[in-house]
């Protein structure tokens, strides 16, 4: 069984330039895709002042939709889940995501490490035709102590609510200087999309065959959108044959979030 899969930080729905909204262009983009299972981060849940300035009915189908984000990027081919993270007076933020396979449970993990960030890791079980699939969706910390400590607890959820079973983990690790990696694949058995591919040069394999080097494992680059440079995004499977990856970058991904989307196309091994 093959399985489509994405993961995205859409900056809450706004640009990353004078905070304009976004949400009816991601919606659009999100369907580009064409995606089985989308990891969304930073998920506006709900958003008062943007919603009084941008929801009025004259504006309504050009600015900020009335239901909250997840629901309104589902569309009716999909089903969703929300894991609110971020809580202010005006709203609160979060993982979501959005599924063409019926979501059997969902659950939302508090991996806060401090007070000045929320952060979580949504926990999804999916029914498909190949059997269950569990996906979480992660958003790391920006301190690199903190995300250490979070990703033992997604080692220790992982470990603890996948039993065995298939296992796809997306989204922002902010891991930039890629230290994460070794910790998640000796603990867990995933591998990263882009690592599974590897290089594309025969002739840097045979040169690495002939010093006896190992591939160089590298997530592909994501951030800033407009010039991906730091590999902060990232797809992790286990019991899936990884077919293709690519990063979506260019104009119109620059102008809709600080990050570029990473698309993915695996197969049940």
């Amino acid at each position: 069984m093959k399985i489509r899969v994405a993961t995205y930080n859409i900056h809450k729905g706004v640009s990353s330039l004078r905070s304009q909204p976004r949400v009816i262009a991601l919606k659009k983009a999100i369907a580009e895709f064409h995606a089985d299972v989308v990891f969304l981060q930073e998920v506006q849940g709900r958003h008062d002042r943007f919603q009084a300035r941008y929801g009025k009915e004259e504006h309504a189908h050009r600015h900020w939709p009335e239901t909250a984000q997840y629901d309104y990027f589902k569309g009716e081919k999909h089903h969703s889940a929300y894991g609110m993270n971020a809580v202010y007076d005006h709203g609160h933020h979060g993982n979501a995501l959005l599924s063409a396979f019926p979501i059997e449970n969902s659950h939302n993990h508090d991996v806060s490490d401090h007070a000045y960030e929320q952060r979580g890791i949504l926990h999804c079980v999916l029914n498909t035709q190949g059997g269950r699939v569990h996906c979480y969706v992660v958003h790391l910390g920006l301190f690199e102590g903190s995300r250490g400590r979070q990703t033992e607890a997604l080692i220790e959820h992982v470990n603890a609510s996948s039993h065995g079973e298939p296992v796809i983990i997306a989204g922002d690790f902010n891991d930039w200087r890629n230290t994460l990696s070794d910790r998640l694949r000796n603990a867990l058995g995933v591998v990263e999309v882009f690592d599974e591919l590897g290089p594309k040069s025969p002739l840097g394999d045979m040169v690495r065959s002939w010093a006896g080097r190992q591939p160089r494992l590298a997530p592909a680059r994501t951030f800033p959108a407009m010039l991906p440079w730091f590999r902060l995004d990232r797809i992790y499977v286990r019991g899936f044959q990884v077919d293709n990856a690519q990063v979506m970058h260019g104009p119109l991904w620059a102008k809709l979030s600080d990050h570029a989307p990473i698309v993915a196309e695996l197969q049940l091994a």
